[in-house]
Order: structure tokens, then C-alpha cells, then sequence
């Protein structure tokens, strides 16, 4: 049976990773959940799972949990979520928290040794090159959760890597699929959050409108199987079946296909090398007749853009992009900045940035804080 560790368990993924160890009771325990502040879901979780460890990151929603459970020790704050992500008898660390929030809980884990199933791509995007290096001296397994990187880890598990040619990641389109740019000007957050496929978090939501996420993912890509940026390229598929194409030398390709569920590459990351039965639906073949493909249009959408700039500037640049994404869509999604205007505030911090080579955590938060401050004064706050 294996102890799991559940880092952001109140969200999207952390939700769908409980659903599946619900199902399967004689595999997976519990052994440790963390959250930010929704005391009354993780409340719940709790009573359910009957955790040995819980973290709560926001200080009064802890104290206010732990007013209602008397007979767990609740840790607070950021240490606290890092004790549970450093367990030693944890056999695996899904880290599904949102945002820079997961970066330090991610690595402490790497830093552990342990084995971790990573939905916190922004981990890879803001420090990819020192979680690689750290992982090799500590022997941290990582088995990605994103769907798209399950998919490429699944279909060049055992190739030989000079025979890959392309990574092609697909995305949905988002609700904008097909506009042109001046339809897309003054949208609110709530067409923007009505994503056509996917259940997910407001942040994620609005960074796959903006294609922005599609852009976090190549980075994350570039990191997780070694690949330069321009043999990752990106694909729109609207029905979103196939979650990556791996093209090989030979001008063949594998695919990964399922019905869009994360609870596929969920279970996957938790069960790996096995696969758990009837997790998703199977495709019905009788009504998934067409499958379409697109080039993405980065005149309209041209935050995939940005993220290749700042993949390829490499250094201090993409934790200053994800750092200005996140307040950008925080001020989007608030009513204080245009739909569009997420692009030309994320592109201002990074024309104003001197990109310096970061070689620890401390400065990759540097670079995250200083962008932050760039981003909010650019938005007049």
C-alpha cells in the first residue's frame, strides 16, 4: 500500500486525487493532507482520509481548524506544508499546489529524495534547471501530472531519445479558439473562465485563454524530458483526445489518447508502473469521429510567444514571466486590467528585466519578487 502526501488537496487535482484513492482503498493511504485556507473542505477531507499529518499555509485558517479538530496536530504555514512534502515514510508526494506557492514545498521534496508527482508546473518553469540538479544528487523520482506531460512520459518510456525528433503539445483552444484579436479586446473573466473541456482553477483557466499555460508547459517540457525549445512545438486540438504527438526521425509518431478526465495521469502518477482499472471512460468511437489539428495563432495569442522568449533568454526570465502572469491574471480576473492587457503587462516586466543566472532558490525568489513589484506598479497599484 502506498502513503501518500497530498500537497494542495483542496483543489482541482488534489480533489481527483482523493476521488481515485476513494476507489481503490487497498492501495493508497492517506498519510498527509495540505492546503491554503478552505478549512471547511479540508475539514471534511479529513474526517474521510484520517490523515497522520495536515498543514494549513493561511495562519487563521489554521488556528480556525484546529478549534475544530482537537485530536490531530495541525501544522501552519509554509514550514509546516514543507515538513509534510520532506515525510519519510511517504511513498509519494503529489505536489498539485497552485501558482510560485508550490515552488519551495516541490523542491524540498526533490531535495528529500523522494518520489513526487508534479501538477505545480510552475516549479519547473520558475527553477527547472536546479530541481534537475538537485534531483540527480538526491535520486527524486518525478512523474509528471499535467496531462500532456503524462502523455509524453508514457510515449518515450523506454525510447531511445536520439530517434525523437518533436514533442507536440496539444491544447484545446481555450474559449477563444477562432477569434480574431479586436473580438477578444474586451471579454470579461467570466467568458474567459467558460473553458470549453476542462474543470480547473480560475489562474490555470485564464492562462489556457490566453494560451499562456500551453506556454508554462513547453518550459515544464523543456526540463522534464531534456528537450531544446524549438523541438517542442504546440498544437491546437479542440476536441482534446490526443494530449501530445512524439515525432520521431523516421517521420512516425506515437500519440496518448483518452476522453479529457485528469483523473487518468492522476492515478497514473500515483500507481506508476501500474495502471488502475476503469479510471476514465473509454472514447466512443461512434461519436468521436473527427479529430482536428491547428497551428496556434500567436497574433492573437501572444503570451506562447512570450514564454518561447523567455525559455530561450533562459536564467532569472522565466520566474519573472510566471511572477508577472500571476499578477497580471490576478488583475484581470479582479476587473482592473483588459483581457488583452494581461499580454503587454507581462511583456513590459520582461522587457524591464536584466536576466541574471540563478544558481539557488533564493535567487529564483528574488527574481519572482522584484517581477511582482514591476508587474503591480505597471498596473498602477
Amino acid at each position: 500500500m502506498k502513503k501518500v502526501v497530498i500537497l494542495g488537496s483542496t483543489g482541482s487535482i488534489g480533489k481527483s486525487a482523493l476521488e481515485v484513492i476513494r476507489k481503490f482503498p487497498e492501495k493508497f493511504k492517506v498519510l498527509g493532507l495540505a492546503a491554503k485556507s478552505s478549512v471547511n473542505i479540508l475539514e471534511e477531507q479529513i474526517k474521510e482520509f484520517n490523515p497522520q499529518y495536515v498543514a494549513v499555509f493561511d495562519k487563521k485558517a489554521c488556528d480556525e481548524l484546529r478549534k475544530k479538530i482537537k485530536n490531530l496536530e495541525i501544522l501552519k504555514g509554509n514550514e509546516g506544508i514543507c515538513q509534510l512534502a520532506k515525510l519519510k515514510e511517504a511513498d509519494i508526494i503529489l505536489s498539485a499546489i497552485v501558482g510560485a506557492a508550490g515552488l519551495i514545498p516541490t523542491f524540498e521534496a526533490v531535495k528529500e529524495g523522494k518520489t513526487i508527482g508534479v501538477a505545480n508546473k510552475e516549479s519547473f518553469v520558475m527553477a527547472g534547471e536546479l530541481i534537475k540538479k538537485q534531483g540527480k544528487i538526491s535520486g527524486a523520482k518525478i512523474i509528471p501530472v499535467d496531462s500532456e506531460h503524462s502523455a509524453v512520459f508514457q510515449c518515450i518510456n523506454g525510447c531511445n531519445k536520439p530517434y525523437i525528433k518533436k514533442i507536440w503539445l496539444t491544447a484545446s483552444g481555450g474559449p477563444f479558439r477562432g477569434k480574431k484579436s479586436y473580438e477578444i479586446e474586451n471579454v470579461t473573466p467570466q467568458e474567459a473562465l467558460n473553458h470549453p473541456k476542462w474543470k480547473m482553477g480560475k489562474r490555470i483557466t485564464i492562462d489556457s485563454a490566453t494560451l499562456m499555460n500551453k506556454g508554462f508547459e513547453v518550459i515544464e517540457a523543456h526540463y522534464l524530458f531534456d528537450m531544446p525549445a524549438e523541438n517542442i512545438g504546440v498544437l491546437i486540438h479542440p476536441q482534446s483526445i490526443i494530449h501530445c504527438l512524439v515525432e520521431f526521425i523516421d517521420g512516425t509518431y506515437l500519440a496518448q489518447m483518452s476522453n479529457p478526465d485528469m483523473k487518468a495521469p492522476i492515478a497514473l502518477a500515483l500507481s506508476f508502473p501500474e495502471r488502475l482499472p476503469e479510471i476514465v471512460p473509454p472514447i466512443d468511437w461512434s461519436i468521436t469521429t473527427k479529430l482536428q489539428f491547428e497551428i496556434p495563432d500567436t497574433e492573437v495569442f501572444p503570451c506562447l510567444k512570450l514564454a518561447y522568449e523567455a525559455l530561450n533568454a533562459g536564467g532569472s526570465m522565466p520566474a519573472v514571466l510566471n511572477a508577472a502572469d500571476e499578477v497580471a491574471v490576478e488583475a484581470f480576473l479582479s476587473g482592473r486590467l483588459k483581457f488583452k492587457e494581461i499580454y503587454k503587462i507581462i511583456k513590459k516586466v520582461m522587457d524591464a528585466h536584466k536576466i541574471v543566472s540563478v544558481s539557488s532558490i533564493e535567487e529564483v525568489l528574488e527574481a519572482d519578487s522584484w517581477a511582482r513589484k514591476m508587474a503591480k506598479k505597471e498596473i498602477g497599484e
